[in-house]
């Protein structure tokens, strides 16, 4: 059916020349036997499965022109159709991330995500999540320095180390690799430095060593070159001292000088003596000195206090003058001197045994009336009593 024959020889022996010529394509034809007039390249099932196949012009001369249809409405043509494209197969994100395609839908891309393994939290939709990030892939680090980023997390930062050629490390910047801890000029004024390991890591290894003794050195600090014995205020309040040689092997040598001149050394200088001070009036006199510095010696005054006209410097004065002192009163009698000073004289009495009394002399204790014979001639006398002062008795 669909074709029409031709017979181009009838003899009965001429067999199998007949002709077939489709009537829908006449250009189509075939000797012998009938033509194939129409090609359905779906009946070779060209799609895969599950996949629907359309031929829509079955002539043999069209060919490649069937479609194949998923479910999920995804068309080829000529060929199987890809229902599904699972974008995380090629691996996109990399190595230490996991890819999740939200749609496989073939015609669904470019919604894949991106997460990192070490950090869920950081995560790419259609590109490779930044799970890492190398602080050293900037060379923060000083030349010659090794550069090392323990944790490179993207929220991790400033943790990397610079590590100098001499094991000097420093985390979050460049590291000092050198340190001459002698240019900040520790050792000062009149000293020269010398440090012995500029390692940054070495301290305190400076030496400093004195300009004016070359023999006077100190490691890890200012040498003593000098030193002034006055720094420790050896002299008393309102002296001036002066250390004439500040040497550290000189000592003692310092002065201290006080107001009025006075001058000591090696010592406070005593800038004032009071002479009275140590009583040398003693009791019963006043003393005023009348220059009280150091200096300044045997100018005291002492004066009696029982008569301040009577005065000595530069000793006691004679304050008191006891007549009795001389014994101007005969054997057994008492002798006393009521007003014992220099200006009054003659008042001392001289007292006998039995009473009697003269002032200024000795006493004359016994009184013999009868010696001045008051009886006269012919008559004996005899005194009673020959006290001096027992009279008209005999």
């Amino acid at each position: 059916s669909g074709q029409t024959c031709k017979d181009t020889k009838t003899a009965a022996n001429s067999l199998n020349d007949y002709t077939c010529t489709c009537t829908s394509d006449t250009t189509i034809k075939k000797t012998g036997g009938p033509a194939t007039c129409a090609k359905d390249e779906c009946a070779s099932s060209p799609c895969g499965t599950g996949q629907t196949c359309n031929d829509p012009n079955q002539s043999p001369s069209s060919t490649g022109d069937y479609t194949c249809t998923c479910s999920n409405g995804v068309v080829a043509t000529g060929g199987s159709a890809t229902c599904t494209n699972d974008e995380c197969t090629s691996n996109p994100c990399g190595t230490g991330q996991t890819c999740k395609d939200a749609s496989t839908a073939a015609n669904s891309l470019n919604d894949y995500t991106c997460t990192c393994d070490n950090d869920n939290t950081i995560s790419q939709k259609a590109a490779p999540a930044v799970c890492s990030n190398n602080e050293c892939d900037a060379n923060p680090c000083g030349t010659g320095q090794t550069c090392n980023d323990p944790n490179q997390s993207p929220s991790s930062t400033g943790d990397y180390t610079c590590t100098c050629s001499n094991g000097v490390v420093a985390t979050g910047g460049s590291a000092t690799c050198t340190k001459d801890e002698c240019t900040s000029n520790p050792c000062g004024t009149g000293q020269t430095c010398k440090d012995a390991n500029t390692a940054a890591n070495s301290l305190n290894d400076y030496t400093c060593t004195c300009t004016s003794d070359t023999t006077i050195k100190k490691t890890g600090g200012p040498a003593t070159c000098a030193k002034d014995e006055c720094a420790s205020s050896p002299c008393g309040t309102g002296q001036t001292c002066n250390d004439p040689n500040q040497s550290p092997s000189s000592t003692g040598d310092y002065t201290c000088t006080c107001s009025n001149g006075v001058v000591a050394t090696g010592g406070a200088a005593t800038c004032t003596n009071d002479e009275c001070t140590s009583s040398p009036c003693g009791t019963g006199q006043t003393c005023k000195d009348a220059n009280t510095a150091a200096n300044s010696l045997h100018d005291f005054t002492c004066t009696c206090d029982s008569d301040t006209t009577i005065t000595k410097t530069d000793g006691p004065a004679t304050c008191s003058k006891n007549e009795c002192d001389k014994n101007p009163c005969a054997t057994g009698q008492t002798c006393n001197d009521p007003t014992p000073i220099p200006s009054k004289t003659g008042d001392y009495t001289c007292t006998c045994s039995n009473g009697v009394v003269a002032t200024g002399g000795s006493a004359t204790c016994t009184n013999d009336e009868c010696t001045s014979n008051p009886c006269g001639t012919g008559q004996t006398c005899k005194d009673a009593n020959t006290a001096a002062n027992s009279l008209n008795d005999y």
